[in-house]
């Protein structure tokens, strides 16, 4: 999951995030099931990022409180998180594009530009 993440979905937010802030997306953020440290690690990866953060939900708190944690425990990884895009406005939660397994359909970029 994490190499589809890393090769396709976040590089598609950095690489339309001018777009996304030109329609007035306020902020962009990634959050994933990790440690501070692996994040900052992570972001490192993409020197070209200019607007996307990227936050630890580290003991899953976030994740879980909107319901889309991922019980991987039989593989040995734990409680991770689903594929997803939110959009948010006034901390209200405007479209949920929640992917099913390991799906990279609905929550890309493009998705949430058609959303706007």
């Amino acid at each position: 999951m994490m190499v589809l993440n890393h090769l396709k979905h976040v590089p598609g937010f950095i690489e339309r995030a001018e777009e996304l802030k030109g329609k007035g997306v306020g902020e962009i953020i990634c959050i994933s099931v990790n440690d501070p440290f692996v994040m900052s690690s992570w972001a490192k990866t993409f020197p070209e990022n200019k607007h996307v953060k990227f936050l630890a939900d580290g003991a899953a708190k976030y994740t879980n409180a909107l319901g889309l944690e991922l019980d991987l425990t039989d593989k040995g990884l734990g409680v991770r998180s689903k594929r997803f895009a939110l959009l948010v406005e006034d901390l209200k939660v405007k479209v949920a594009n929640v992917e099913s397994g390991g799906e990279f359909t609905i929550s890309s970029a493009e998705e949430i530009i058609k959303a706007l």
